[in-house]
């Protein structure tokens, strides 16, 4: 029931997004559009009383209580800049809004880029970290919570390699390619 909830949760997200988009640039309801995608949180919010409950009713924990665990802390850390990103794009393809700004390729303005990513994939694994050691707590000493401290481990690698990504382009930045002197 857990993984079938999570994938209900992933599907609704996309289609609250879509539809908070075409309200907004298609029907041009912009509040309206709005306030559909303000109810993506009422997604996760489910979810977690679900998966509570399942557990409180002497589900075992298992890999889907710390995979739901873990959809929620990636919608946490990385919704809203999914949001903006989709809505960037919808506006400028169907309301003559602006092309949507590229990350930058060179230098500081790169590793800066890297940092924000890092950082917003760092929010998503540590509130992932935090609902899944409640989780631990909740279940109690009496539970075999493996599986969620097998999830935790794995948030602590994802933390891991975004923070080297990020100082890799710190340490080793990508410098813009030399134009030469224009041909005569």
């Amino acid at each position: 029931m857990i993984v079938t909830l999570i994938v209900a949760c992933e599907i609704a997200f996309w289609v609250l997004l879509a539809a908070g988009l075409a309200l907004r640039y298609g029907a041009r309801r912009p509040r309206l559009g709005a306030a559909v995608l303000l109810c993506e949180p009422v997604l996760e919010l489910v979810m977690l009383v679900v998966t509570a409950v399942d557990l409180k009713n002497g589900a075992a924990p298992d890999w889907k209580h710390g995979l739901a665990a873990v959809y929620i802390g990636f919608t946490v850390g990385l919704g809203h800049s999914t949001i903006k990103w989709a809505d960037a794009r919808v506006a400028h393809r169907f309301a003559g809004g602006p092309p949507p700004v590229k990350p930058p390729k060179y230098g500081t303005a790169r590793a800066v880029h890297e940092w924000r990513v890092a950082g917003r994939w760092t929010v998503a694994a540590v509130t992932a970290l935090a609902l899944l050691q409640a989780a631990v707590w909740y279940v109690g000493g009496d539970g075999d919570v493996s599986s969620l401290q097998s999830w935790q481990r794995t948030m602590l690698f994802v933390i891991g390699i975004n923070l080297v990504i990020a100082a890799s382009y710190t340490v080793f930045p990508e410098r813009e390619p030399h134009k030469g002197p224009p041909a005569s």
